[in-house]
């Protein structure tokens, strides 16, 4: 079994799908570490609050313990399922905290140990939004000189979320 959880369910942001190079290359990590993987598909779903309560119905047939990973749209949809779900961990990608006319949307206590990267040159979500709330929720923050997609460092990424992994052992 996998070192802090059993399975790990992937969410994804706006404009993108489940299976996107970020996500298929973390899952292949979790699942080097033995967690079983899924990937929620949420392009029928505009609406953040329908998105969190998908994933909120799939963490409960998921089997536990589990680790919410999201990007962008989908990280603010991890966090904010994350306390409902009792989820042993938390990791982000260029999370859609604290956007304008939403501030009050952005998800507070995760219930758990969260990380979250992000990149120094995101010109979609101020890269100031993750450092604001991983500040006020001590999270752990890695900023990286990329844009809000970070493709070009997703040999990085996978690193930081396989060492997230095994912190949670």
């Amino acid at each position: 079994m996998a070192r802090g959880c059993e399975t790990v369910v992937f969410s994804h942001g706006k404009e993108s799908g489940p299976w996107g190079d970020k996500i298929t290359a973390m899952a292949a990590a979790a699942r080097d570490l033995g967690c079983a993987v899924e990937s929620l598909d949420y392009r029928d779903i505009a609406d953040p609050r329908a998105r969190v309560d998908r994933l909120i119905a799939a963490g409960r047939a998921a089997v536990g313990p589990l680790v919410l990973a999201g990007s962008s749209l989908g990280g603010h949809v991890s966090a904010a399922a994350a306390r409902t779900l009792g989820a042993r961990g938390l990791f982000l990608l260029a999370p859609a905290f604290y956007m304008p006319g939403f501030e009050a949307h952005t998800p507070h206590d995760p219930g758990c140990p969260a990380a979250i990267v992000h990149g120094w040159r995101d010109e979609i979500v101020s890269v100031e939004n993750s450092i604001r709330w991983a500040r006020e929720r001590r999270a752990e923050l890695h900023l990286v000189d990329s844009d809000h997609r970070l493709q070009d460092r997703i040999t990085q990424i996978v690193r930081i979320f396989r060492a997230f992994l095994e912190s949670l052992a």
